[in-house]
């Protein structure tokens, strides 16, 4: 039990959702970069407030130099998968207004092991865990 006490606590660690709210000033660019690792299914939405919602340039850089720009835009919503382990970074870009825009940015990261989603295969390893566990129990007891 103190096995699996141990492995949820750990574990839990891993799985990722942040919710991020920052403001974007006139004639600025503000960047947030993220850890990655291949395989890697990363959801991306933001929320804008603001005097002009529309305005906002966003993109996204990758690893391998690449960049892809989403142009303006304003709620927004994009999902992908990791091909390349890196740093991804966004770029969010009030370049054509001078009042600044309220962003609620929401990422959720799902990693994945052996093809399956990661909690998925931690509950399978903890289910396999805890049934050597009692068989190692049973063995052991005594046998009237």
């Amino acid at each position: 039990m103190l096995i699996i006490l141990a492995l949820l606590g750990v574990l839990m660690g891993f799985g990722q959702a942040t919710i991020t709210y920052f403001i974007v000033k006139g004639g600025e660019e503000l960047t947030h970069p993220i850890d990655l690792i291949a395989e890697d299914r990363v959801l991306i939405q933001y929320k804008l407030v603001g005097v002009n919602v529309n305005a906002l340039q966003f993109s996204i850089s990758f690893p391998n130099a690449s960049v892809r720009d989403f142009d303006v835009s304003g709620d927004f919503s994009y999902s992908f998968i990791c091909d390349a382990e890196g740093e991804y970074v966004l770029y969010f870009m009030n370049t054509d207004q001078a009042e600044e825009i309220r962003v609620t940015l929401d990422y959720e990261i799902d990693h994945y092991i052996f093809g399956m989603p990661q909690m998925l295969f931690m509950v399978i390893l903890i289910a396999v865990v805890s049934m050597v566990g009692v068989a190692v129990f049973i063995g052991l007891s005594r046998k009237p």
